[in-house]
């Protein structure tokens, strides 16, 4: 238990936990380009982060719940399709961050740390917060698990997987609420208006690499894991900001992968049965 009394290594574990929690999550918001859905999600934690301030609960409880209330709406407005999905992320994800920002000035009498939540705070990181990452993430895993198939099959055709039985829209729901899950738990590693990247950054340098949806997961929550550890060493070395330092070491990560030709490990299920991603 010493190494957890190091609020470093505490970071470090914990940084590493989210990782593992984002590669499955984000090769679907990739494939499904929902890359905007994430911002929204991450726009709404400010929110939550008044929500939780203000009640004096846990800020994890707060954003999970404000993130919860978004993708519901969302999930609404999709079903209605009277606007384009675009138009509603749009609307949501700014709005939810005005009012966020708007209630933390109006809670004069309680000191907020406004950067430490929008970019990432390693200090704020302790043995709690630990505790809600990894049991929080064994669950998000095991539904993940779960509807791993369902998931997959969704993403390939909407109708075709409807027609085939499978519940869609409780899928798309239960979907969401685990973007927002992984958002509330890694919103002190990474920060608000960067938690997205942690999703999309890693599994997208995964893709290169990858024959398989299974291996593109694997590779994005090991870059991921890479990035964090990168990420935070140099945050300490060079006391820059903890979620920029993360995201500046994911993006080398996605240049090399990206940039350099490496026909030996070229995507190749998206030439055959996975050319729809």
């Amino acid at each position: 238990m010493m190494i957890l009394d190091d609020f470093f290594w505490r970071a470090v574990i914990a940084g590493m936990g989210v990782a593992i929690l984002a590669g499955p999550l984000g090769c679907f918001v990739i494939w499904r380009r929902m890359s905007y859905l994430g911002d929204t999600m991450a726009h709404s934690a400010l929110l939550g982060v008044a929500v939780g301030v203000f009640l004096e609960v846990n800020l994890i409880l707060g954003v999970f719940a404000v993130a919860i209330a978004v993708a519901l709406l969302l999930f609404l407005f999709q079903q209605q399709k009277q606007l384009a999905n675009d138009a509603v992320l749009g609307t949501l994800s700014h709005a939810s961050l005005a009012m966020g920002v708007l209630a933390i000035s109006l809670m004069s009498w309680v000191h907020v740390d406004l950067m430490g939540y929008l970019f990432g705070d390693i200090l704020a990181v302790d043995l709690f917060d630990l505790y809600w990452i990894y049991g929080g993430g064994f669950l998000i895993l095991l539904v993940l698990f779960l509807l791993w198939r369902p998931l997959l099959a969704l993403t390939f055709d909407n109708e075709l997987a409807l027609a085939e039985g499978v519940p869609v829209f409780k899928i798309e729901l239960v979907f969401m609420l685990l973007i927002a899950a992984v958002i509330a738990l890694s919103m002190k590693i990474i920060g608000i208006l960067l938690v997205t990247s942690l999703l999309i950054i890693p599994a997208s340098a995964a893709r290169r690499f990858s024959r398989t949806p299974e291996q593109m997961a694997l590779g994005g929550s090991l870059i991921g894991i890479i990035s964090v550890v990168i990420g935070l060493f140099t945050s300490m070395q060079f006391d820059t900001p903890s979620g920029p330092s993360i995201v500046i070491a994911a993006v080398l990560f996605f240049f090399a992968a990206n940039l350099f030709p490496l026909r030996k490990f070229q995507y190749k299920f998206f030439k055959d049965s996975w050319h729809w991603f």
